[in-house]
């Protein structure tokens, strides 16, 4: 009989987030990490980026605000998630009326969602984005409220989650990374850990 054993990891992995989600998911590797989040971080962005550049840029800004206090031992993981439609960035709802505008805006279209990843020790930062394009069929005004109403989808990008009733009714189709829609793509994520860092 095989068995497959994961060696101790030569860094001790930090994850800088406060999403739920995003400890799920980093969970799902396997792997121990703890969680490590500095207060008041800028998550602003020039206003000529685009798309999957701006997630990158933002989980690279956070990524420099914890520098200084790595150790040398320690590979820190930031990331970022916009949802983008119609070149226009769709961020966290201000209230339950934005997040329901947010909702009519992606009905019956394609949108796509980028993450953003930043890797960081003291010797070496690697970053990538990742893309899904989701399809949400039509949905009917009683359908939006229902869903804004009782999971207030507040602490969300475009004001949905995937994993939650609106997913499971309103998504048609999803070309690339479920787990990206989610908010961290993992298996680009153990890839680049892998390739880059040989864990």
């Amino acid at each position: 009989m095989l068995y497959l054993t994961i060696e101790t990891l030569k860094y001790k992995l930090i994850l800088a987030s406060n999403s739920p989600r995003r400890r799920e998911l980093l969970g799902g590797l396997g792997l121990d990490f703890e969680i490590r989040v500095l207060p008041g971080i800028d998550e602003s962005h020039p206003a000529d980026l685009q798309g999957g550049d701006i997630p990158l840029y933002i989980s690279k800004e956070k990524a420099n605000a914890y520098i200084g206090q790595l150790r040398d031992d320690e590979l820190l993981i930031t990331a970022d998630t916009i949802v983008w439609l119609d070149g226009e960035v769709l961020e966290k709802p201000k209230d339950e009326a934005d997040a329901c505008l947010m909702l009519h805006k992606l009905s019956g279209k394609t949108h796509q969602v980028f993450t953003g990843v930043c890797l960081t020790t003291t010797k070496k930062q690697v970053a990538f984005s990742c893309r899904s394009d989701v399809t949400f069929c039509q949905l009917s005004d009683d359908e939006i409220n229902y869903y804004v109403q009782h999971y207030r989808p507040l602490d969300k990008a475009g004001a949905y989650g995937v994993q939650e009733w609106i997913g499971y009714v309103g998504v048609e189709r999803i070309e690339g990374s479920f787990f990206n829609v989610v908010g961290l793509p993992v298996q680009r994520l153990y890839k680049a850990l892998k390739q880059n860092f040989n864990i």
